[in-house]
């Protein structure tokens, strides 16, 4: 199974195309027979209780749970009829489409992989059942304005679905001393913070600190501060008149070949490079 940074760096390099969108009752016998699917859905339970079986493992289908079943993958589904399933479902397609270091990347589903497939049972459900429950609103509308909306929902929903995940494995309090760690650094990223201030601030080891900040964000704690200290430096580097030695100690370097070093590590070239690239688009 991906981790959770994994899913999400995914699903930022996706564009989705919503084909059907539902809301079902389901009457004492209701079956899905089995059969391949062609297509990606994902499937939220609401109510009752059922069976889904997904190329042949069997899974309980009860409020809380979601499924996502991917093409190829062969699928059927009853319901308890002492208990009848309700359920919200989001049928669709997908494709790569991303920017990476200024060179545009388009690539169809085959050259990829979903990254959520299965069976998920969420912590939070009503926040993800609400989300559906929008989706399946703006279905029966027609329009430009309603197009972008769902397709903003679209987004959402996987990151309600992933942050969800997310909590669950780095869970309580130790999710919080993570956050207000991101928040200093948003607040303090040009002043000089090692890993052990970091974790300081957590009230955690280094080591356990380190581990879970990974799990959590997807980058280590030093490397998600050198990305917001890039990210800083990009803005002054095109919209200041900063010489590259006050940029570089505006956001914490107090040696600018140093920063120039990182910078070009970071964003694939040097600041020089990138000041007159992006002053130029800036400019026009």
């Amino acid at each position: 199974m991906m981790k959770t940074w994994e899913m999400l760096n995914e699903i930022n390099k996706m564009m989705f195309s919503i084909l059907l969108v539902g809301h079902k009752v389901c009457e004492p016998d209701w079956r899905r027979n089995p059969r391949p699917r062609h297509f990606c859905s994902i499937w939220m339970i609401s109510k009752g209780k059922g069976e889904f079986l997904i190329d042949g493992n069997s899974y309980i289908a009860e409020p809380g749970k979601i499924f996502v079943i991917v093409p190829g993958a062969r699928f059927e589904a009853s319901t308890d009829p002492e208990d009848c399933l309700e359920y919200y479902f989001i049928r669709f397609s997908w494709a790569y489409a991303y920017e990476e270091r200024d060179q545009w990347n388009l690539a169809s589903p085959e050259d990829g992989k979903f990254p959520l497939e299965g069976m998920y049972t969420l912590q939070n459900p009503p926040e993800v059942l609400n989300l559906f429950e929008q989706m399946y609103h703006l279905w029966k509308r027609r329009g430009a304005t309603v197009i972008i909306r769902r397709k903003i929902l679209m987004y959402e929903l996987f990151l309600a679905i992933i942050q969800d995940l997310r909590a669950q494995r780095v869970a309580g309090n130790t999710t919080m001393a993570i956050e207000h760690t991101i928040d200093y650094m948003v607040n303090h990223y040009h002043k000089p913070l090692t890993l052990q201030d970091l974790a300081q601030i957590a009230g955690l080891s280094v080591s356990h600190y380190s581990r879970l900040f990974k799990r959590y964000a997807g980058y280590s704690p030093i490397d998600y501060l050198t990305h917001l200290r890039m990210d800083r430096a990009k803005e002054l580097l095109v919209l200041s008149d900063y010489k590259l030695k006050g940029i570089a100690k505006s956001v914490g370097y107090n040696d600018e070949f140093y920063f120039s070093r990182m910078f070009k590590k970071v964003v694939g070239m040097s600041p020089s490079e990138f000041a007159k690239k992006n002053r130029y688009k800036h400019q026009r």
